[in-house]
């Protein structure tokens, strides 16, 4: 970390708002005006609306996480955490990977911590559960259900058997049905390298609190989702819950049981529960209360959007709209996180603060390869598709909103070369202990044992 006499712009998130904005931020900014510090725990930032792809092995893990030292090389990146504000002071306490906590000044600050997993005091959920909030989980996910495959054909025990294939996905949203389309679609591929596997064998079930699915492209290609995905063999349960999962044993709502050794949490996410320690006007729901010029409420040096942001939505409430507030989707996320880089840059040189409208442009899903669902707004009017075309019109959107054209070619080649090549069905398990192998390897060998006087006697 470096001192500077420069105003200092601090950052804190370095996800889809943090990075957008402090490159917008450099962008504008004239040579030497202010130091930019972004501050996340992790040196990356990560594509999420690619996450199931990640976990179905379409897209390589690596393509959809974009480095923030290099996409970034003038600003300062600092990996921890920023654990506490101090808004009178203008400091923040970063709690670094290791050694001490320290103080960092600044002058202007952007709150751009996202979201976290909604969870709720479920039994065995914390033990149990697969969160699809990062590249790891997504990786994490993709080895774990081949390994399960890999379980079920080596086992003579049908309760293993049964338990490894049964597959659960709590949360219906965009998250849910992507990822269980997926996943889906990579086990029935995988399946056909197993003799004594069958898709038919498999048991996938998708649980959400609810009375649809994909509620953000509208009822009638929700309903059109649900179709689909019932027709591939998924169980779908509606207006349900799950009441406890110990031990793999999940218990719903509506009285089923089933063993599984796989459950996904998709249910929802929430602002990160840090920020009631910033010392910021929070909404009902936890989310950074702001202005539409996107600058945090009673304050004129701080500014927030995205997921840990209520920002009120101007093109929702000049339509007739009350109390419409933005999505947290990527598509308001990118667009908040330019203007928010503008705005501080005003802020900053005294100039007026510009107000963030922007109209819903529809939404996409992908629910497997060559399928999904897609509703686009076009001049008032609204574009409903589903099947093949809205498969290609979900890769074009997220495949073009990939943050640097690095990834952007790196994602399109992983696309391509899929239409020629046979989806991977490897499962590298062992990425999550590494050192196992060869700790087992070197670890000293246990002593002899030492036989006791009486049994040396008895021995002559």
């Amino acid at each position: 970390m470096s001192t500077t006499e420069r105003p200092r712009i601090l950052v804190v998130g370095g996800g889809y708002v943090g990075l957008y904005a402090a490159k917008r931020i450099m962008k504008k900014m004239r040579y030497g005006e202010a130091t930019v510090t972004v501050v996340d725990p992790r040196s990356y930032m990560t594509y999420q609306p690619f996450l199931p792809e990640v976990a179905a092995g379409s897209i390589s893990p690596r393509h959809v996480v974009v480095p923030l030292r290099r996409v970034l090389p003038k600003a300062e990146v600092l990996t921890g955490r920023v654990t506490n504000i101090d808004q009178d002071r203008k400091v923040a306490v970063v709690t670094p990977l290791v050694g001490e906590a320290y103080e960092l000044p600044f002058d202007y600050l952007v709150i751009a911590l996202g979201a976290i997993s909604r969870t709720f005091p479920i039994p065995g959920l914390a033990e149990q559960g697969i969160g699809m909030k990062g590249v790891e989980e997504g990786i994490g996910l993709r080895n774990h259900v081949l390994e399960q495959l890999d379980k079920a054909e080596s086992t003579t025990d049908e309760d293993v058997r049964r338990k490894a294939l049964t597959f659960v996905f709590v949360g219906g949203g965009f998250a849910g049905a992507e990822t269980i389309g997926e996943v889906e679609d990579m086990a029935r591929d995988a399946a056909k390298y197993y003799t004594s596997i069958k898709r038919e064998d498999m048991r996938f079930i998708l649980v959400d609190a609810a009375d649809k699915i994909l509620p953000e492209v509208g009822p009638k290609l929700g309903t059109w989702g649900k179709e689909h995905l019932e027709s591939r063999g998924i169980e779908i349960y509606l207006n349900t819950s799950m009441d406890s999962c110990v031990d793999g044993h999940v218990v719903l709502k509506n009285g089923l049981e089933v063993d599984s050794n796989t459950l996904v949490w998709t249910a929802g996410v929430k602002p990160n529960p840090v920020l009631a320690r910033y010392g910021l006007p929070l909404g009902p729901r936890g989310h950074v209360d702001a202005e539409p010029t996107l600058q945090v409420k009673g304050t004129d040096y701080i500014w927030t959007a995205g997921d840990n942001a209520q920002v009120p939505d101007l093109a929702a409430r000049k339509a007739g709209v009350e109390n419409a507030w933005c999505p947290p989707n990527a598509q308001h996320a990118l667009r908040q996180a330019k203007v928010l880089g503008d705005n501080v840059i005003s802020g900053m040189r005294g100039f007026p603060q510009t107000e963030y409208s922007h109209s819903n442009k529809g939404a996409v899903a992908g629910l497997g390869l060559h399928k999904g669902v897609a509703m686009i707004v076009m001049g008032g009017m609204k574009i409903k598709l589903k099947g093949r075309l809205a498969w290609y019109m979900h890769r074009g959107y997220h495949g073009m909103a990939m943050p640097t054209w690095n990834r952007k070619i790196r994602v399109f080649a992983d696309w391509t070369l899929g239409m020629f090549l046979k989806r991977e069905v490897v499962s590298l398990g062992a990425l999550e202990t590494p050192r196992e192998e060869f700790y087992e390897a070197a670890k000293p060998a246990p002593a002899p044992a030492v036989a006791a006087p009486a049994e040396k006697a008895k021995a002559s």
